[in-house]
């Protein structure tokens, strides 16, 4: 076997993906499918811990959950209720930033196109593509770590760094699946597929992964 049956694999997935905590950010977007909660939760959740960024960003939008609201809180109000996401000091200056940047260039809305929101303060291609999938529901394919360690562990993709494992999947990867994946793929590399002695044991689809680069499972 060189690679998974992604047919195959992802019906499991999403059946075990039931079992697994959501993400930060999906919390969010089960409250409000507000897409600048989703970008601001996004710029939030870099670096940092999933409870953690949950309370940060909740803490925030109690405040202020619109680019005018972010605005009219000093940058020190900001830190101060965003504490202790990592590089607080330094996301305060980005979460004001990119407020008066939407406000500026696009009437307070996030926009909903991958080039646009790439040109936003502090917003890469993972922020971006998981605006559009989490916030619009628009195809998109947001790879952290996570998805890419297993695309590449699954045979799936052959790249060096998330940037390419994108490219990669956009290729290969059926239209259909493109949206799901990184909320299938972050919980179930958090508790099952991890970076060092994944838990092979407790995998549902491991007879059909090829394990390419594990060394040691447990």
């Amino acid at each position: 076997m060189t690679q998974i049956d992604i047919h195959r694999a992802i019906p499991i997935l999403r059946d075990f993906a039931r079992k697994l905590r959501i993400p930060a950010v999906g919390k969010i977007a089960e409250r409000r499918r507000d897409p600048f909660r989703v970008l601001i939760s996004c710029l939030l959740s870099l670096r940092t811990q999933d409870k953690t960024t949950l309370q940060a960003s909740l803490n925030l939008f109690e405040k202020a959950d619109t680019p005018e609201g972010i605005l009219s809180l000093s940058e020190e109000e900001i830190r101060e209720t965003i504490y202790p996401v990592g590089f607080y000091r330094r996301k305060a200056k980005t979460l004001i930033e990119v407020s008066r940047d939407l406000v500026g260039r696009f009437q307070g809305r996030v926009p909903k196109t991958l080039e646009e929101l790439l040109t936003l303060k502090g917003v890469g291609r993972k922020t971006a593509n998981l605006v559009l999938t989490v916030a619009y529901e628009l195809p998109g394919i947001c790879v952290d770590t996570h998805v890419h360690r297993i695309s590449n562990r699954w045979g799936y993709v052959k790249t060096k760094d998330p940037d390419a494992t994108e490219t990669a999947l956009r290729r290969k990867l059926p239209r259909e699946y493109w949206i799901e994946l990184n909320d299938l793929l972050v919980p179930f590399g958090q508790f099952v597929c991890k970076p060092i002695s994944p838990l092979c044991s407790q995998c549902p689809i491991g007879k059909l992964c090829p394990r390419i680069g594990v060394e040691r499972s447990r």
